[in-house]
Order: C-alpha cells, then structure tokens, then sequence
C-alpha cells in the first residue's frame, strides 16, 4: 500500500530543496491562469455590459420607421418620409395582438436656455408611455399626461445631464426654460441612466408632447406625420405575430399594393438583443479559449522541468527503490511533485490575475466582473495540466532499473 503521507513529505522536500526551479517551473502556470482570469473578466464584463444596455433599452421592442424618402435619385434614410401618422399609432395599439403599449416619436436637436446657460440636446416629441417602453423613470415630478398631447401643453421632462448643464445644483421642477424660443416648463425629472455601450448619453435629453413637437418645435408640412412609432409586446413569444399583425395593418391603411414595397420598416430589437449577446458570449469564450493556450504551454514546460529533474535524480530514485520503494511510490512522487508545482502556480496565477483585472478597470473604462466559476475553472484547469503532464515524468522515473539507476554518474 502506498504511503501517501511520506510520499507527499518528499515531494515537497524536493520542492524545496530546488526553489529557484520550481519557481521557474511554476512560471508558465502564473502566466496562463493569471491570463485566463484576466481574459473572462474582461469578457464576462462585456457581456453583463452588454445586458444592462440592452435592458435599458427596454424588452420585448419592435420600431416602426417610416421609410426614406426619394428627392432626384437621392435616398434620404430611414424616417425622412413622412408615411407614418399618429392615427397609425393608435390603430396598431387598438388592432395588433400582444401589444403592451404604444408610443409614437420624432426627434431632432435643438438649443435650450436657461437664464445664463445654454445646452443643445435631443427633444424628443412622445407621450407618456415612451418612458415606460423605453425603461425611462421619473426621479422628481411627473411624466407626461394624455391632457398634455391633447392641449399640446408646453411642459417638459429632462434628463440629468440636461438638468446639471442648465440648472447645475437648483431643482429644475416648475422651472421654465427654452426649447429654441418656445418657453417650456419642467413638470419631470428622470433617474439617471448613464451612457450606453456605444458611448451615448441616456441622460442628455428632453422629452415633451409629441403634438407640442409637431405644431410649436419642429414644424411639419404634413400635419400628424412622426418618425417612428414604438411597440412594446406582452412578452417575447408573440413579438413575430404582433410584427405580421403590424405589417397587415399599416399596409392595408397606406394602401400599398401587393406588388408594392412597403413604406415604412419594423424592426425586431428583441432579435437584435439577442444577437449581440450572443456575439458577446462569444467573445468570452473565445477570449478565455486564447488564454488557456498559455496554460498548455506552461504544462509542456512543467514536462520538460520534470524530465530534467528525473535525470538529475536517478541516483537518488535507485536508492529509494534499493530500500524497498515500489515503482507506483516513485511515480505517485513525481505526479504529486508535478500537482503542486501547478496549484501552487495556479493560486499565484489567480492572484495575478484579480489583482490585473482590477487594475485594468480602475485605469480604463472597461466593465470587468470576475466570477468564482472562472477561478476555479482556472485553477482546475492547472492542477489537470499538472496531472496530464506530469504523467509522462513520472511514468519514465517509476521504470528505472533500480541497480543501473545506483550507477548512474
């Protein structure tokens, strides 16, 4: 029967007695592990980035644009036909199945005044169910009421960074400032969103009633015309039913023929979402697959160490086996050897590893999460590596004649 317990003595003996090559033995290991941690942070930080943008976005959306416009040859992008109106808005919300809410939209930038200070930022011209499609909430105040689009109120709902530039430490509500030279007061005042993946401001805008946009700020030739009109779905199941429901509707309103192209687009950002999630797991995997290509070499290195050192000990391995050592005792010796080098590389590694992934997140703008998965995926992955290629070492040393192994010079 082995004894494992002076069979481990030993082992860490040996380690001992040959620290600098342990160390550098143990050296490839602190790199893979340490690059393994560092890659799945960043990778799993993307991807949690990714889902909270994409949260914020909101869930269960299809966008209805109007379509381009065609001036002399020149095709003038999405929304720039005036196709939709806001009748088609509430003829999607009263017709279309699995439709939660509706809310129509047209942007454009503008210069807002404020006593001494001045900002220019997007208006949007929308009703109160935007904020709730969109995840916008209110942080003071209220949101825009059906009386405000049907007065065409000139009330306004802002956002923090809008609030800051304009009105710095002082309560915005009730305040009155300019959308161009048009005098809006501030009924709302949102929760801060922060910047999206793409680097875009969620908090510099300002939302006001899509009819006041219309007749007072941005003026339109074809009276009721918007944008875009956006949907939110009861879940994502019927997202594709409620887009073929949307599609019937509005070709049938705008009297499009069968031959005919449509003159608006619907998009699915539900299928986008996913998409980009899964371009972002992606990523991580093939992040973390790059890094453990490190701990494959740091393994063949432990081999090549392991081999040096059974022939730098052959004396020694024929002199265990002359007083009664087994050849599985010499080859438990060298596995465990070969294990410890590797954990012992790992646990450094993972420290390495955290204390990188920090830094990294403390000196740039990325998003780094770091999982106990990843840690001991990393750490497993050594003490494998240790195992697997330890074997081979170990398996010569266990074979050697223990009377040519006492001559051995």
């Amino acid at each position: 029967m082995i004894d494992f317990k002076s069979t481990l003595i030993m082992a860490i003996r040996s380690l001992k007695i040959n620290r600098m090559r342990s160390m550098l033995t143990s050296l490839g290991i602190i790199i893979g592990v340490s690059a393994v941690i560092i890659m799945l942070a960043v990778g799993s930080g993307a991807s949690k980035r990714i889902a909270k943008d994409m949260e914020s976005m909101g869930s269960n959306l299809l966008m209805v644009r109007s379509a381009s416009a065609n001036s002399g040859g020149v095709r003038m992008g999405l929304g720039t036909k005036p196709s939709l109106t806001m009748k088609d808005a509430e003829a999607i919300l009263k017709n279309c199945r699995g439709i939660l809410a509706v809310a129509p939209y047209s942007s454009g930038t503008q210069q807002l005044t404020y006593g001494n200070q001045n900002w220019s930022t997007t208006i949007g011209g929308t009703t109160g169910s935007y904020l709730f499609i969109r995840n916008y909430e209110i942080s003071s105040g209220r949101n825009l009421a059906q009386e405000d689009i049907q007065n065409s109120a000139k009330v306004a709902i802002i956002g923090s960074t809008v609030a800051t530039e304009l009105f710095g430490d002082v309560d915005p509500i009730n305040k009155t400032m300019r959308i161009g030279n048009v005098p809006f007061k501030i009924v709302g005042l949102l929760k801060t969103k922060g910047q999206s993946g793409m680097g875009m401001d969620q908090d510099d805008l300002v939302f006001i009633p899509i009819t006041t946009a219309q007749k007072k700020v941005f003026g339109t030739d074809f009276p009721g015309s918007i944008k875009m009109i956006n949907v939110k779905a009861t879940d994502s199941e019927i997202l594709e039913t409620t887009q073929e429901d949307i599609t019937e509707l509005l070709r049938n309103r705008h009297h499009i023929g069968k031959l005919q192209d449509d003159d608006f687009e619907i998009r699915n950002l539900a299928e986008m979402q996913e998409t980009i999630k899964s371009s972002a797991q992606t990523m991580s995997i093939l992040l973390g697959a790059i890094a453990s290509v490190s701990l494959l070499v740091g393994g063949i290195g432990i081999m090549n160490i392991m081999l040096v050192s059974v022939t730098e000990r052959t004396k020694e391995i024929g002199i265990r086996m002359a007083i009664g050592a087994k050849a599985s005792d010499i080859r438990i010796q060298f596995l465990i050897e070969s294990f410890l080098l590797s954990i012992i590389g790992g646990v450094i590694g993972v420290i390495i590893g955290i204390v990188g992934a920090k830094s990294i997140e403390l000196f740039s703008s990325m998003s780094i999460s770091i999982s106990g998965f990843s840690i001991a995926l990393a750490l497993g992955f050594s003490g494998a590596i240790g195992v697997l290629f330890g074997y081979y070492p170990a398996y010569k040393a266990s074979l050697l004649n223990p009377i040519d192994a006492l001559r051995y010079e």
